[in-house]
């Protein structure tokens, strides 16, 4: 073993001196020789290019105050954190402990905050939650447009948050942000297989589109408020189309439509929601019914057809009767109307008319 130690310390460099593991003093830059014959000294060189002193026995290095003129200590409680820039660059964020920088080789900055308020606030947020570590010590939310988010800390609802970036301390308190979707939204109702007052069961289809109008009501009253309103509108669309018989049900389906909506809107309100319509989209008939009404159908337009075809015929007979009184009343018409019958059979041919004395040449004369 050597008896004399050499250190070399450079410029930018401190040496920590201990003596059977107990803090001695600094060394500045240059070169030290120790007699050692026991190994009793020790001498750990730390770089100040480095703005942090780290070392194991830290504490003890500056409880000796020789620091004091070289160093800046930080002593953090549990209620506080640290923010630090280096050279005007955000660095990180230091939980609660025992810190040292140096002075004089690098800017260091150094903000210390109160995390009592759970919620962090800082003009260069976006740059602090940027950081590698800050995972560590923030909770980060980021609400998207047209959303909000809803606060609640140590379950209690604190406040409804506008779109932006929020940070909430760590191990300080539970805090919790429930995003929710502001904009309008559908759901589908399908496949609800309904029984109406006349015992007929179909099958309906119904659309529901609404918007979240309390969103701390949207979370707080149920788990899933878009589960809910489906649930609500089920029950809604079972007892209205359950007190109808299928005729009325069919033949007015605006108005159940709208009795279902006037309905919904009571319990939609109660989730904090706001419906903008209700729509009845489907209604699917079982087979054999299908079949039983469109020969209800088919025979109502056979009838229909029917009704049709006897007025024309009643209006025809009755235009002939007028047209044979007008005739009887006229002679003169009526050989007018032998004429036009002459003159459409000589067009398609020819035509031979035989004459008596007294018949129609006599007519024709007295016509012309």
């Amino acid at each position: 073993m050597a008896l004399l130690k050499r250190y070399k310390i450079r410029s930018y460099e401190v040496g920590l001196l201990f003596k059977e593991d107990e803090f001695q003093g600094l060394l500045e830059a240059g070169t030290y020789w120790r007699f050692d014959p026991l190994g009793k000294l020790r001498v750990d060189i730390v770089s100040q290019r480095d703005p942090w002193l780290t070392h194991e026995k830290l504490d003890l290095i500056v409880k000796s105050g020789l620091l004091e003129d070289r160093a800046k200590i930080l002593d953090l409680s549990d209620e506080q954190r640290a923010l630090v820039w280096i050279e005007n660059r955000f660095n990180q964020v230091l939980p609660p402990g025992l810190y040292a920088y140096w002075t004089g080789q690098k800017d260091v900055r150094v903000e210390v905050v109160d995390i009592n308020p759970v919620r962090f606030e800082h003009d260069h947020l976006k740059n602090i939650v940027r950081s590698a570590r800050v995972s560590s010590v923030l909770d980060v939310c980021t609400i998207g447009r047209d959303h909000v988010g809803v606060l609640f800390i140590d379950g209690e609802y604190i406040d409804t948050l506008a779109p932006g970036l929020y940070a909430f301390w760590k191990g300080q308190s539970d805090a919790r942000v429930v995003e929710v979707d502001m904009r309008e939204s559908m759901v589908d109702i399908g496949g609800q297989d309904i029984i109406t007052a006349d015992k007929v069961t179909l099958r309906l289809n119904a659309v529901v589109t609404y918007q979240v109008e309390q969103a701390r009501v949207a979370v707080s009253r149920t788990d899933d408020v878009r589960q809910a309103l489906y649930r609500e509108t089920q029950l809604v669309l079972r007892a209205v189309i359950g007190s109808r018989d299928l005729d009325s049900f069919l033949s007015d389906k605006e108005a159940v439509a709208k009795e279902i909506e006037k309905n919904v809107l009571g319990r939609a309100k109660d989730l904090g929601l706001k419906i903008g319509s209700v729509g009845i989209r489907d209604v699917i008939l079982p087979g054999e019914m299908k079949d039983l009404m469109n020969r209800v159908t088919e025979a109502k337009k056979i009838s229909e057809a029917n009704l049709i075809s006897r007025r024309e015929e009643t209006a025809a007979m009755r235009s002939q009767a007028n047209t044979a009184k007008l005739l009887a009343d006229n002679p003169v018409l009526m050989r007018l109307r032998e004429l036009e019958v002459l003159e459409k059979i000589a067009a398609n041919g020819k035509l031979n008319v035989v004459l008596d004395e007294k018949g129609l040449t006599k007519q024709v004369v007295n016509l012309l």
